[in-house]
């Protein structure tokens, strides 16, 4: 699965600097102009990285990164700016950003500050978080429920991994079709998607233990602990 990067930046020249360089580097990017093309993109894709500028049209990148974090605690957010005070590199950092790289900048250098902060989120993901009882390891791609194991095949894997990202909301066929399968319509693919979810929920909604993977009729598919 491509690493999904959300650059949120309005100077053209730099958006399409930093995408080609992401994607030679076998990353999944995406740039936009604004912060609330920006918001927009984070909440259908679900990247796992954002690159953000702060000098943007109509709402300050300040309060983009505000935005996201009150939804979203862990996805990395790498703060690229001219503004190169202390007080803002403070500022960006006490609201939520996780790095900070001032302009001009070396791709070199913020390519090693991306491949860092995906490692360590990584790692947070790796680490001993009891999901429900469900156990995910992102490096082994080993599943269990209650110590059981669980045996998926990579595409399960994958969506249980995403289901678990969004874990209490619901997520969509469309973002599924983006992240999995880098597909920019999600039509074709309907079918497929049921039929992993179908095996995918088999697996992990066991007899006698509370259902997990739920269907949202118009919405998607969410990953908690709730009635039917």
């Amino acid at each position: 699965m491509n690493i999904s990067i959300l650059i949120i930046e309005d100077e053209e020249k730099v958006a399409r600097y930093l995408v080609q360089g992401l994607q030679e580097a076998g990353f999944f990017a995406i740039a936009v102009g604004s912060g609330e093309e920006g918001l927009v993109q984070y909440l259908e894709n679900n990247p796992e990285l954002i690159i953000l500028d702060l000098n943007l049209p109509g709402r300050d990148g300040l309060q983009i990164l505000a935005t996201i974090r009150k939804q979203n605690t862990r996805i990395p957010v790498l703060i690229l700016s001219a503004r190169a005070t202390t007080e803002d590199k403070v500022r960006g950092l006490d609201i939520g950003a996780d790095d900070y790289l001032t302009k001009p900048f070396e791709f070199s250098e913020l390519l090693a500050r991306v491949k860092v902060l995906l490692r360590r989120d990584l790692i947070r993901h790796d680490s001993a978080d009891d999901h429900h009882g469900v156990m995910l390891n992102m490096l082994t791609r080993e599943v269990q429920r209650d110590g059981a194991n669980i045996e998926l095949t990579p595409k399960e894997f994958e969506i249980l991994a995403l289901l678990i990202k969004n874990k209490g909301n619901p997520v969509s066929r469309q973002v599924i079709a983006k992240n999995l399968w880098q597909a920019p319509r999600v039509t074709s693919l309907d079918n497929i998607i049921d039929v992993h979810i179908m095996r995918l929920r088999k697996k992990v909604n066991q007899p006698n233990k509370p259902h997990l993977i739920h269907t949202i009729r118009g919405l998607g598919f969410l990953f908690d602990l709730r009635d039917e």
